[in-house]
């Protein structure tokens, strides 16, 4: 029979994931199996294959177990690396399945095998099922773990079935790791009992025993970086029924890297489980993830080789009129000339700066034009005279172009970011030689915006507006470093370069805002005061960071007074403006610490408006600075930004 969802509800948060137990009928064990499923939000609308961790549970449990105990950490990291997990019983259930009256045999304790022994051998299948009908399953009806995008983990015997099935076959999985697991089964009682009724004799056990599998290979196993293992040090069992540190000295031997963290004071429990699986979510999604990159090309349909050279129609969002819905057209998008590169699209964030041009706010605004400056693409074609990047490569359009001539000061300089190559030109809507690649059905130019124009399906850029980034990164994600979230780390790391211990406040909880949190925790800020006339925003503000919130518009007295004299005495150390707010920016500046604060203005204000204040503010040690894109140079560090986001530094 098909696949029947039972459940599904969504957890992680309102923009978070689902969880769903779901029933099929199983030819590997004859019976009906049910398994639990995480799928990341993203997963219903990406085009990418989702990869999958396959979790397995220990002795006693089904299906729920991991879910409800610890599901709600997993869960949550699960969504960020933009992975799902699955999570099958621990044998097959039914009436008829043989059974036994005891926890360690029978239902609840399947061993991760194939049996051959009476009267187990027509059901207790499960090694068939985790590694062959599972993934199938996944595959067809939910489209999660294509492409081999699978990786393993699990607990106890759940972590012996992790092991074994990973070493009897890496090619198949792209990572291992498990809590506590059982790793020499053939000498305890666990494996000892349940080899001898499931495959007729301990000696049978040796082929999915996970020591004997990695002394009988002999060498290490390549496809494996690492191993990662956790193991409680008041674990009841570690002596008698796990001996982690057999397994450890069988990697040893043959030279595999294992990671194995005794966790002190940790028992068999899954208080343990919880404690730790967001590092081991985290380490399979890395793996999974640049496995991710090294496929892509394998599974992109992309083929442009019917449009290099000629003029591409797609659709654009067109803005005709300030403070007017924007427009979907048929537009036509010509070939990239001398120094220029056409891409496609692939995906878009929106920035407040978009809205303030769409607003009528920006004195460059120019209509018609087509918006939008933060979005992930892929080359399409390239102009004459380009070289750094190539029709398929994977780039981050940036309104803060780099040149890298040796004749710019600015490209050469540690101090700034603000290369003029273009600028000119890109204030006037048009590229470089003056003209615009975009018409409209009747033939009429339309402006460009910011030098990237990428709220159309493909759009033209020049080359040095074009930061090339590994494939690894899912473009959905990679897009947020074309503005917001390069934007306020970099404000914090190097326009004001603040140093761990400093006290922080943060005006604006927008992406921007949220990015300075990020980043000030990172810098080891030891207070981060999140502020923002939206409550609501509190939550994510303490998950990025925040240590505290505030919300002006409960206060009796104006926010600075109360960061400088309530929360603190003499004001914080560096201070953020991230609204675009004039009246905030001088809040901001006036909660800088008295002698040495900075305050930093990030947010765009409307056209002429002007900052104001007292000079005393000044005078009495206070620094007032801005910042453009965080100060990054883009083609230079944008790809830098990418890679340590991947490696779980940037979250």
């Amino acid at each position: 029979m098909p696949v029947e969802i039972l459940s599904k509800t969504r957890v992680g948060g309102p923009n978070g994931g689902f969880y769903h137990r779901v029933k099929h009928s199983s030819k590997s064990t004859g019976t009906d199996m049910i398994f639990g499923l995480f799928l990341p939000s993203r997963h219903a609308t990406s085009k990418e294959p989702t990869p999958v961790l396959f979790w397995l549970s220990g002795l006693t449990c089904d299906d729920t177990n991991f879910a409800n105990k610890a599901g709600s950490r997993a869960f949550d990291q699960a969504e960020k690396e933009d992975i799902a997990i699955v999570m099958p019983d621990t044998s097959p259930r039914g009436d008829d399945v043989p059974n036994v009256d005891s926890y360690d045999l029978g239902i609840g304790a399947g061993f991760y095998v194939n049996a051959t022994e009476e009267p187990y051998s027509t059901s207790y299948n499960m090694y068939d099922y985790i590694t062959e009908e599972l993934p199938a399953v996944l595959e067809k009806e939910f489209k999660i773990g294509m492409f081999g995008l699978r990786a393993i983990s699990g607990h106890s015997m759940g972590g012996h079935g992790a092991l074994t099935i990973a070493l009897k076959d890496p090619e198949s999985w792209v990572s291992v790791s498990a809590f506590a697991p059982i790793c020499n089964p053939t000498k305890v009682p666990w494996g000892e009992k349940a080899f001898k009724a499931y495959l007729g004799s301990v000696e049978a056990g040796q082929a999915h025993d996970a020591t004997c599998l990695l002394l009988e290979r002999g060498t290490s196993i390549s496809e494996f970086d690492d191993i990662l293992i956790d193991q409680g040090t008041d674990d009841e069992f570690l002596m008698k029924q796990l001996t982690t540190d057999v397994f450890f000295n069988a990697a040893k031997k043959v030279g595999q890297n294992v990671t194995i963290n005794m966790r002190k004071g940790f028992d068999h429990s899954y208080h343990f489980i919880a404690a730790f699986i967001e590092n081991h979510v985290s380490f399979h999604g890395k793996r999974l993830r640049a496995k991710l990159g090294k496929l892509r090309d394998t599974y992109s349909t992309y083929d442009f080789s019917s449009t290099q050279g000629k003029p591409i129609q797609c659709q654009a969002m067109v803005a005709r009129q300030p403070r007017e819905p924007l427009v979907e057209e048929t537009i036509t998008v010509d070939p990239p000339k001398a120094g220029e590169v056409r891409v496609k699209v692939i995906a878009n964030a929106l920035c407040h700066t978009d809205i303030y041009t769409l607003d009528g706010q920006d004195p460059e605004g120019l209509f018609p034009c087509i918006l939008g400056h933060e979005a992930g693409c892929i080359v399409e074609s390239v102009g004459p005279g380009v070289h750094s990047v190539a029709p398929g490569d994977h780039v981050i359009p940036c309104y803060t172009p780099q040149c890298c001539e040796a004749s710019c000061i600015f490209c050469q300089s540690p101090k700034t970011n603000l290369c003029p190559a273009i600028r000119s030109t890109q204030g006037q809507g048009v590229m470089p030689d003056g003209t615009s690649r975009f018409r409209d059905k009747d033939g009429k130019s339309i402006y460009h915006f910011m030098g990237c124009s990428t709220m159309s399906e493909y759009t033209v850029l020049a080359e040095i507006s074009c930061a090339k980034i590994t494939k690894a990164m899912a473009l959905e994600k990679a897009c947020l470093f074309g503005c917001g979230i390069s934007t306020g780390l970099g404000a914090v790391w190097n326009t004001c370069k603040v140093e761990a211990g400093s006290t922080v406040a943060v005006f604006g909880l927008g992406a921007v805002g949220l990015a300075v949190i990020q980043g000030a925790k990172m810098a080891g800020a030891s207070r981060i005061i999140g502020i923002d006339i939206n409550s609501s925003k509190a939550e994510i503000a303490r998950q990025s960071g925040a240590t505290d919130f505030v919300n002006p518009k409960r206060l009796d007295v104006p926010v600075q007074q109360h960061v400088a004299g309530v929360l603190t005495k003499w004001g914080v150390d560096y201070t953020f403006d991230c609204t675009g707010n004039v009246e905030v920016m001088r809040a901001a500046l006036e909660c800088a610490h008295r002698g040495w604060g900075t305050s930093c203005v990030i947010g765009v204000a409307a056209s002429g408006h002007e900052i104001s204040t007292r000079p005393f503010q000044l005078v009495t040690g206070r620094t007032w600075k801005g910042t453009a894109f965080g100060g990054f140079k883009s083609r230079k560090d944008v790809p830098k930004l990418v890679e340590r986001s991947l490696s779980g530094e940037i979250p």
